[in-house]
């Protein structure tokens, strides 16, 4: 099979979707690879590397979309890439369609097969694509968290730790999936007072137990949410049902009773964020203040470190696409469940049940 891996266009986009290690795997399986040049420079990956792996460096992307049989990215196409896709392509990438019918729709027009990142998901329900940028998402929020709360940034001006005789920050996490509970490790470190609220009691067990008891957990409802966030100095959204929109569990009137100079940052916006206030920022323009609260809403949030999350990103991708470039995707649909959530599109089919949900659309089974 022929890959082809372009430069991310997404604004503040420094991640690659594969390592010269990966190039040089997909050559082992006789497979071919083109890389866009300048595609790696951002996370200190030069060309000479790729095509010391065995990559043939190509100087314009449209070249990539016109001849790879399947596109390996980071972000979901955009710009002229949605132009350039064409039928029966395998675009392979974090897609977010729940919270983007134009791309869905563009996708389904196209005719292309789009095998989305997160939804790729094992037996026990984990989701071994999304796993690692929630790791790093969730321990950015915390950092973020901890900056947007001083005076500089618009926040109320304190230290999310406190100091001796001074009372540390209150924190919130929505959410203790692995994001959530990566926000709730860094936030304790910090030394913040934590209190995370999720829906599973056996998730708040076992961070209760792995955080030896130095944080509080809430079952989430209505009425524990708005107490919690109402007295939080930094929430941490981090709520996530895989492939469907995120659901609006903060209203607007709610942070409208937070805590002037408050902070909230919304890992959730790729799909579409869990406030009414939420709208998606870029790296260059991260935050805006609503309600006298500073929001922090970056959608793609490990472009802020791009060289840990590339490789991090590119050690649970590289397995898949090896499987689909050696099969091809029927047969490795046939072959792995995994990979068969992960398809959202099908030569202009809709196959992914949360997202036909999310606009109403017609849902076809795969």
């Amino acid at each position: 099979m022929l890959i082809g891996v372009p430069k991310e266009i997404k604004a503040d986009e420094r991640r690659v979707a594969i390592v010269p290690s990966g190039v040089a795997a997909f050559r082992k399986h006789n497979h071919r690879v083109m890389v866009e040049k300048g595609a790696g420079l951002g996370s200190g990956i030069s060309d000479e590397a790729y095509a010391a792996a065995g990559a043939e460096i190509v100087a314009e992307p449209k070249d990539i979309w016109a001849r790879a049989e399947m596109i390996v990215k980071v972000k979901e196409p955009i710009g002229d890439e949605l132009e350039w896709m064409w039928a029966g392509q395998i675009i392979y990438t974090y897609l977010h369609l729940a919270s983007n019918e134009a791309l869905t729709r563009k996708m389904l027009e196209k005719e292309v097969i789009g095998v989305a990142y997160e939804t790729v998901q094992l037996p026990d329900a984990s989701l071994p694509l999304l796993a690692p940028m929630s790791e790093v998402a969730g321990r950015l929020a915390a950092q973020i968290g901890a900056h947007c709360l001083e005076a500089s940034s618009r926040g109320m001006g304190i230290l999310l730790g406190g100091v001796s005789g001074v009372k540390p920050a209150n924190v919130t996490i929505l959410g203790a999936g692995v994001a959530g509970t990566n926000a709730c490790h860094l936030c304790v470190s910090m030394g913040a007072h934590v209190t995370v609220l999720d829906i599973n009691p056996s998730r708040l067990r076992y961070l209760y137990d792995i955080m030896a008891s130095r944080v509080t957990t809430v079952m989430s409802n209505t009425a524990n949410l708005a107490d919690e966030v109402a007295c939080a100095d930094l929430v941490i959204g981090a709520v996530l049902i895989p492939g469907a929109r995120t659901p609006r569990l903060i209203s607007d009137d709610l942070v409208s009773q937070m805590r002037p100079g408050s902070a909230f940052v919304d890992i959730a916006i790729d799909q579409g964020g869990c406030s009414d206030t939420s709208r998606p920022t870029t790296h260059h323009d991260p935050t805006y203040v609503v309600h006298d609260v500073v929001h922090y809403c970056v959608s793609n949030m490990p472009g802020a470190v791009p060289r840990t999350s590339t490789y991090a990103l590119t050690n649970v991708t590289l397995g898949y696409g090896l499987a689909i470039a050696k099969q091809g995707i029927a047969a490795a649909i046939e072959a792995d469940p995994a990979v068969k959530k992960g398809v959202n599109t099908y030569k202009g089919k809709l196959t992914c049940k949360a997202v036909a949900d999310a606009f109403g659309m017609q849902h076809n089974e795969i």
